[in-house]
């Protein structure tokens, strides 16, 4: 995941907008010798503007009209940082994020959009969907049009604001719950139709109010627009209200907030809401949306930069800070100083090369190139029935079916950019770093940090190859500083408070001490949270044997790089392995680090328990149930995302549920009778439970539709995408046995089977318990947030030739 070229200079962007997300491919196809990227976003996708509108119509699927930002990161070699900024430190060169340490950076580009203007009308901010951010108002979206498809009575909804915006969204709405509500099938995509207008789709329980502060619709666009515009919305139906004002949204009966998507709108319909307007206007709606002017989030001016009146970043014609050299920025969060431009699309798009090869000059110290924007674009607006309009300048023309296909062409082709990315050759790892490139136009001093890769200063093997001392003290004063639940025990006689050769705890009197070790090479092209990953995976071994863990040793190595950059990085990987060990109150206690290739870490765990207490793999009984706490997975879909064929989306949910601790867990397994206990992890699911059965003298009956599959895990197994630890772990179908033999498919068809050989990181718990604890085991583990926990199988007597594990589809 980690470059093994010499780090010397940290790239940062913040936000996936359409100017980083071309950047991005950019640097796949051409990377920059020597400079670490990092993507630092809220999701793992990013909407493209151009198809949202006909995403909303129904024309497109949520993974058609979005960019997988998980996927690019992975093309483009660049570390994926899923947080949200909070602030700038532009002295000190820091992002600031809400969930994880500050992230340093040489040179910085930021490209968020823009956020929801404060809506200053009471009622509003408790009640209106915003349509930024816009993964929020679709969650919104996606729960309306559910409710409608089990709800046919009237449906009642308000848009305020009346630009291109809100213009395309209430036509969109309308197309899509007129196609949802009706009987008939809705328009496909690039389907012709004789009629203007779908007449026959008429629904008239559907009402759409769409609320505007001036006399005209869409006051940036050109006369025969607008009023072509306003033609078509009253030929629809949709209720215009011109010249009014909203003052005040009120709530007839109150809906229970969502915690899905941290705001309303989610209740059964109906919740009626009264808008109303400074005329005296009143009108009801169902739901309510407001599509008003956007503004940039308030942390960029408080961070010191130099933005406009409405909070935007303003840029030379270089896309670089006016006040601040060593920023850039693109799309609607940039205000370019010379070419003032309204907020669209288009901007994005066409800002993405010149960002890119801005950057790299500034990264190489070369003089910056200008760059100009249009002053005119092509618009074509989407009516939701498969129709659109053009705009150019004076220029109009519209509805029609061809122009809605040539604007889907045009999207599509954009889109495929980034779904269809090129097979790119691995470059030489013995490139030269020419001198002149390394300079930077920050101008930083000569620093003895500033070490070259040459023949004459190889890096060293040994005990030469180690992390400064310095550079190991800086990293935990600063994670000290910045934990808010540092552990510090009793029992830790020396530890790092006072280093020392090794360190020394205390073993209480009747106390057992349970060792174990985990290490690794990392997974993900994070290393914070891969250092909460792999301390969690470390720490089950001792939570499987019934035991509280003490401390813990570390075992790291860093990527080449400069001393500060060595620095960065394990600084963002040991503050997320102290994050989880002060969680579970255990201190880390000392460690080793060293340089290397690629990013590795380890940890040496302790732990003590009550001989009493102890539980092993050799405790299974006969007539027990198997219970298993995680869906399995994460080796298929790792393989699968080093390849580019894991969807972000999965590999998020594969990251929640290797962040889950199994200390819960494993404490409620043991409160249920727990009597043999063990972590899914390497060997798989198989090659664990035949441990469990071999040292227990007994065999298990395995229900294999009853394992549950993380999301995604059996799709990339269908495409034959496997761990390279797979082949390994297949060796113990040998003790397996398919009770579907004489059937017409036997288990080993099944999608599941592959899943049981899958080795896993961080997994979940696998323990037999009586058959009478099960019920309520399961309800309590779900109540912990063990979600996933099930039931998998019980276990038997082993009599005759049987084989251990027995296979059946239930």
């Amino acid at each position: 995941m980690q470059r093994s070229q010499l780090v010397t200079k940290d790239l940062v962007l913040i936000g996936g907008g359409h100017s980083h997300a071309i950047v991005l491919r950019m640097l796949g196809m051409k990377p920059i010798p020597g400079i670490r990227v990092t993507l630092i976003t809220e999701a793992s996708d990013t909407p493209y503007s151009g198809m949202l509108p006909g995403h909303v119509a129904g024309f497109y699927t949520h993974e058609e009209c979005h960019i997988d930002l998980r996927r690019l990161a992975q093309f483009a070699r660049v570390q994926f940082y899923r947080d949200r900024v909070v602030g700038l430190d532009l002295v000190n060169k820091k992002v600031i994020c809400a969930k994880r340490p500050s992230v340093a950076y040489d040179l910085l580009s930021v490209d968020i959009g823009s956020t929801p203007a404060q809506i200053s009308v009471p009622g509003a901010a408790e009640y209106a969907i915003p349509a930024k951010p816009v993964a929020q108002f679709l969650q919104h979206w996606y729960d309306l049009c559910r409710d409608v498809t089990c709800n046919v009575s009237t449906l009642r909804l308000g848009i305020v604001g009346g630009g291109a915006g809100g213009v395309e969204l209430a036509m969109a709405m309308q197309g899509h719950l007129q196609s949802i509500r009706s009987p008939q099938p809705p328009l496909k995509r690039g389907a012709k139709s004789s009629r203007l207008f779908r007449e026959e789709r008429e629904d008239r329980d559907l009402e759409i109010h769409l609320f505007q502060r001036g006399a005209e619709l869409m006051p940036n666009y050109n006369c025969w627009v607008r009023h072509r515009c306003q033609e078509i919305l009253i030929h629809k139906g949709i209720q215009l209200h011109l010249k009014e004002t909203v003052c005040e949204i009120q709530v007839k009966s109150f809906p229970t907030p969502d915690s899905r998507t941290g705001g309303f709108g989610n209740s059964p319909l109906p919740t009626p809401y009264t808008i109303k307007c400074e005329s005296g206007l009143q009108v009801e709606c169902d739901r309510l949306f407001w599509v008003t002017q956007a503004s940039a989030p308030d942390w960029l001016q408080a961070a010191g930069i130099a933005t406009d009146e409405r909070g935007f970043i303003l840029v030379n014609d270089a896309l670089q800070s006016i006040s601040h050299p060593d920023v850039f920025a693109a799309g609607d969060i940039a205000s370019m100083v010379n070419y003032p431009r309204p907020k669209a699309g288009v901007f994005a798009v066409r800002q993405g090369k010149p960002l890119f090869k801005n950057l790299r000059r500034a990264i190489l110290g070369r003089s910056l190139q200008p760059y100009k924007p249009q002053k005119q674009y092509l618009s074509l607006i989407g009516t939701g029935d498969g129709k659109a309009i053009a705009a150019w300048g004076n220029f109009g023309f519209g509805a029609t079916g061809w122009l809605w296909r040539w604007k889907d062409a045009i999207d599509r082709k954009f889109m495929q950019r980034f779904s269809n990315l090129p097979e790119m050759a691995e470059k030489s790892q013995k490139s030269k770093v020419k001198s002149q490139n390394l300079k930077s136009t920050i101008q930083n001093p000569p620093t003895p940090d500033s070490r070259l890769p040459t023949p004459s200063k190889m890096p060293c093997a040994g005990c030469g190859s180690k992390v400064s001392s310095t550079v190991l003290e800086r990293v935990l004063n600063q994670i000290k500083q910045d934990s808010t639940n540092w552990c510090d025990r009793q029992d830790i006689i020396i530890g790092l408070d006072a280093p020392d050769d090794a360190a020394v705890v205390e073993v209480p009197r009747g106390l057992w001490m349970v060792h174990t070790i985990d290490h690794f090479r990392s997974l993900i092209n994070d290393p914070y949270i891969f250092g909460q990953i792999t301390a969690n995976h470390c720490l089950s071994d001792i939570f499987a044997m019934g035991a509280t863990p003490q401390s813990a040793l570390a075992i790291a190595t860093i990527p080449y790089a400069l001393e500060s950059k060595i620095e960065e990085t394990l600084y963002q990987l040991l503050s997320g392995a102290v994050k989880v060990l002060s969680d579970a109150q255990t201190p880390l206690v000392g460690g080793h680090t060293t340089e290397g290739a690629e990013l590795e870490f380890g940890l040496s765990c302790n732990g003590l328990v009550h001989p009493d207490k102890l539980l092993c793999k050799g405790g299974m009984m006969s007539g027990q149930i198997l219970i298993l706490t995680k869906a399995l997975g994460t080796g298929t879909l790792f393989a699968a995302e080093m390849q580019r064929e894991a969807k972000g989306d999965w590999i998020d949910r594969a990251i929640i549920s290797m962040l889950r601790s199994n200390q819960v867990a494993a404490a409620c397994l043991m409160a249920h009778g727990a009597t043999a206990c063990t972590d899914v992890t390497g060997f798989g699911l198989a090659g664990h439970l035949y441990e469990m059965v071999r040292a227990s003298q007994v065999a298990v009956d395995l229900d294999l539709e009853a394992i549950p599959a993380l999301e995604g895990a059996i799709a990339t197994l269908q495409k034959g995408i496997v761990s390279s630890l797979q082949a390994e772990n297949l060796r113990i179908a040998h003790f397996m046995t398919d009770r579907n033999i004489a059937r017409s498919e036997s288990v080993s068809q099944s999608a599941r089977y592959s899943l049981l050989f899958d080795p896993q990181t961080s997994g979940g718990l696998l323990a037999s318990i009586p058959a009478e604890q099960a019920s309520q085991c399961l309800n309590n583990l779900h109540g912990l947030g063990c979600t996933q926990s099930c039931t998998i199988g019980k276990v038997v007597d082993l009599e005759g030739d049987r084989q251990p594990i027995a296979l059946s589809i239930l």
